[in-house]
């Protein structure tokens, strides 16, 4: 077993024939205790075993505190004779009692601790499921549109089977998203504030990180072409990144940090986000730097993605290089500009095959509050030069627009899930995979309902989890439909 050099570790051990919140409670101390926590689950000859230990196991393991779950065939003070760990954690109903492993602990100078950890956090198993779990059941597909189009909902496995080995380049902003999930203590007593204390933190790569990181999930060849500062938060993307086999060109900025948005969450509700970035344009160096990667990785591109977020990665001057290039290798482009808590402009991106802005974003384009979608979206796609334009709505679904034979082309298409979980990346996989099923060959109405499904399992669950095939194929499957 390898935990690091320098990492500290601490120890706990038992038979855990069902996981309960105690045990919850106990090992959540103790990891609190080390840099990392092993779990020795005794043998199934211990006293008070009623299952096989490779089940035992298996439940241990899917505890995401737990960094190593280890199987014991030998009494625990002698495994803790040959680990060494930092610290060893009981039960507090143990202090009293005679402990085997004082003596051990005592042998290289660890410590024995008794603590069964704090009654609140007995709902820390629920707390996980709601990074893993997804809650499907408010998802309905709907029935006309695909019928008003002329194609069927099962059809759309065989677009995302020609999405395997799709040579995407996505450049764009890196986010790291922390979610810090929160137990709510009251109110302060001095000042009209809300208490509360952290209990699970849980990062996420985002930003046009997590739009490489959905095409990957969906079969891509992906390479991923940012700028970040030169921090750990950096090391930690493209670790991530990497591990997901998303090919990176970092290309670091000492002006900046790498950007990370901290969501502070309690009663499944965000209390605060705080955002550390800086949103300056890249220097030109850098500029230059990038596209000199990018025109390298063109000779082996089907699709080049923007996913900016305005922070100043993707300056004007390197966007319209970029698309100079791709257009002479015959690369298709597509483009998504984000302006929630910032300004952007999606119609500088010129001549796409897809831009998806929200409704604000293309207001903000046209400079334009007053004037309907219809119009909107007719003066949006004369700007921009754009092939197709869906504009998203948020519970109102989205504004499909696409150009045919010189005439405009509209319909829309309702929301899938009404009840989402969190929202974060809705938008970018819906553009992922959009886009990737046009450059497919499939038309605009089949690619905008995959993006849409897309976007309603992704705000099934928190955080902006990699989709997979499997995911989507499963909820094709899924009979549950709606008219529209």
């Amino acid at each position: 077993m390898a935990c690091g050099d320098n990492k500290s570790i601490a120890f706990v051990s038992g038979n855990f024939n069902v996981v309960h919140p105690g045990h919850l409670r106990l090992l959540k101390f103790a990891a609190e205790q080390a840099d990392a926590l092993v779990v020795g689950v005794n043998s199934d000859k211990a006293s008070g075993v009623t299952l096989p230990q490779d089940m035992r196991l298996e439940n241990v393991r899917s505890i995401g505190m737990v960094e190593y779950a280890v199987g014991l065939e030998v009494p625990a003070d002698t495994f803790i004779s040959e680990l060494k760990p930092d610290v060893v954690v009981k039960g507090k109903e143990f202090e009293t009692r005679i402990n085997p492993e004082q003596a051990a602990v005592d042998s290289y100078g660890g410590r024995l601790v008794f603590s069964s950890g704090e009654l609140r956090f007995a709902s820390l198993s629920l707390l996980e499921r709601e990074y893993s779990g997804a809650d499907l059941t408010a998802i309905r597909k709907p029935v006309d549109f695909p019928e008003r189009h002329g194609f069927d909902i099962s059809g759309l496995k065989s677009t995302l089977a020609k999405m395997s080995g799709m040579r995407v380049l996505v450049m764009g902003d890196l986010i790291l998203d922390d979610y810090v999930t929160c137990d709510a203590i009251g109110m302060s007593q001095e000042d009209p504030t809300i208490v509360v204390t952290p209990i699970i933190s849980k990062t996420f790569v985002g930003g046009a990180g997590g739009v490489a990181a959905h095409a990957r999930g969906l079969g891509a060849d992906v390479r991923f072409c940012t700028i970040s500062g030169e921090d750990e938060f950096a090391k930690f993307a493209r670790d991530s990144l990497e591990e997901q086999g998303v090919h990176c060109d970092f290309f670091p900025d000492s002006t900046r940090p790498t950007t990370r948005k901290q969501r502070f969450r309690a009663l499944n509700k965000t209390l605060l986000r705080i955002n550390h970035l800086r949103h300056h344009a890249a220097s030109t160096d850098i500029q230059r730097k990038m596209l000199a990667a990018v025109e390298a990785a063109l000779a082996n591109c089907d699709l080049v993605l923007f996913s900016c977020f305005n922070y100043g990665c993707l300056p004007q001057d390197l966007v319209d290089a970029v698309a100079v290039k791709a257009r002479a290798a015959g690369v298709m482009l597509a483009a998504d500009s984000q302006a929630s808590s910032q300004v952007g402009d999606v119609s500088r991106y010129k001549g796409m095959a897809l831009i998806s802005p929200t409704e604000r974003e293309a207001r903000l384009a046209l400079n334009d509050f007053e004037s309907g979608l219809a119009a909107v979206s007719e003066r949006l796609m004369a700007k921009a030069r754009a092939e197709n334009l869906v504009i998203t709505l948020g519970a109102e679904g989205m504004l499909i627009n696409t150009l045919r034979d010189g005439a405009l082309r509209t319909d829309r298409l309702p929301a899938f899930n009404l009840a989402p979980t969190d929202v974060s990346g809705a938008g970018d996989s819906f553009f992922m995979s959009a886009a990737m099923a046009v450059r497919t060959g499939a038309d605009i109405w089949q690619s905008s309902y995959l993006g849409a499904l897309a976007a309603a399992l992704q705000v099934s669950r928190l955080g902006n989890i990699p989709l997979t095939v499997a995911d989507l194929v499963a909820e094709i499957d899924e009979t549950d439909f709606s008219h529209d």
